[in-house]
């Protein structure tokens, strides 16, 4: 076996071990798990914080992997792979809800939709596989962004896109709560007037989030009297649970 470098073979010690260990290590915690000095190791960590696999704390000084680090992770399940495998409970589920099916995952700051299938009827629709949606004001935003380790997508100032839309970011962290509790999202004419959307995340093997499923139709059928109806929710989460299990696999 060839030579190797050891500034590389620390790197990645130090990578594993904030990955397996509490979820922040101080310098002296981590020289002592390692057994190196605190200046060699002051020099790779600010070397892992400037390429954002690793960030400080402000507060307490210390260190935990980087959201660059946890996204380059989660990206080893394709986008196409995703799609391929979510296409044939899209198809499902929007014939199961008669609405339209979409499937977004993060993409610099937004949800990029991989699939859409339309609402089967005869209806004048777009396909918009390939548009970006905003993160605060799509349902399928809102289960990424409950899901997403550090919150980066989240960035103020928040534009309105309707008088509903949640533009106040103390709100919408409120509400990404409730997402993580009850394990969906609801988008109540926050997008567009008169349409109303649900999603569900959808999870890799390891139980990362790496997309989100949902329906979007008018509110008048998926809400009438400004009430979700929980069959709907149900259709929703059925597909994302049957993608999950489609990955594991």
């Amino acid at each position: 076996m060839g030579e190797t470098i050891q500034s590389v073979e620390r790197a990645a010690a130090i990578l594993r071990l904030l990955a397996s260990g509490p979820r922040q290590l101080g310098v002296a915690e981590l020289a002592r798990a390692l057994g190196l000095p605190k200046g060699t190791l002051h020099g790779i960590l600010r070397t892992l914080v400037r390429v954002g696999f690793v960030e400080q704390d402000d507060t307490t000084g210390k260190y935990r992997l980087g959201a660059t680090l946890l996204h380059l992770g989660s990206s080893y399940l394709d986008v196409n792979e995703l799609r391929t495998r979510s296409i044939n409970w899209a198809d499902a589920l929007a014939g199961r809800s008669r609405e339209s099916a979409w499937i977004g995952t993060l993409h610099e700051g937004h949800v990029l939709v991989i699939h859409h299938v339309f609402r089967p009827d005869d209806s004048m629709q777009t396909l918009q596989v390939g548009t970006y949606l905003p993160t605060h004001a799509s349902a399928l935003g809102k289960v990424l962004l409950a899901y997403d380790p550090y919150g980066e997508s989240l960035a103020p100032p928040l534009t309105a896109h309707t008088k509903h839309t949640l533009v106040d970011p103390t709100a919408l962290e409120a509400e990404l709560g409730q997402v993580r509790a009850r394990g969906w999202a609801a988008e109540m004419e926050e997008l567009t007037e008169g349409e109303v959307a649900i999603a569900a995340p959808i999870k890799d093997p390891r139980g990362l989030v790496v997309g989100a499923i949902g329906i979007r139709g008018a509110v008048e059928r998926l809400a009438p009297g400004g009430d979700l109806h929980m069959e709907f929710v149900s259709y929703v989460r059925d597909a994302a649970r049957a993608i999950t299990r489609d990955l594991a696999r």
